[in-house]
């Protein structure tokens, strides 16, 4: 991936679970067409990629990893 510039950055780790996703999914809604945000997480957060596709459709979002594990996983998302 080119040189991206991240509107916002989210550490899930730092979120209260019940409330991770929501916040996440907040964060994306508040971008941009064409803004990223980075995710970093403790685990591989693809249960929140199928979320993600299920809840915004495919054609909404992009997904790429930067990093993946063990001990941290980087998303970038992007909005389409």
């Amino acid at each position: 991936m080119s040189e991206v510039i991240y509107t916002e950055k989210v550490h899930a780790p730092d979120i209260e679970p019940r409330i991770r996703h929501p916040r996440i999914f907040e964060v994306f809604d508040s971008l941009k067409s064409g803004e990223f945000m980075e995710l970093t997480n403790d685990h591989d957060p693809k249960p929140l990629q199928y979320q993600f596709m299920m809840e915004r459709g495919d054609d909404t979002f992009s997904w790429e990893y930067l990093e993946e594990g063990p001990e941290l996983w980087r998303v970038c998302i992007g909005k389409k």
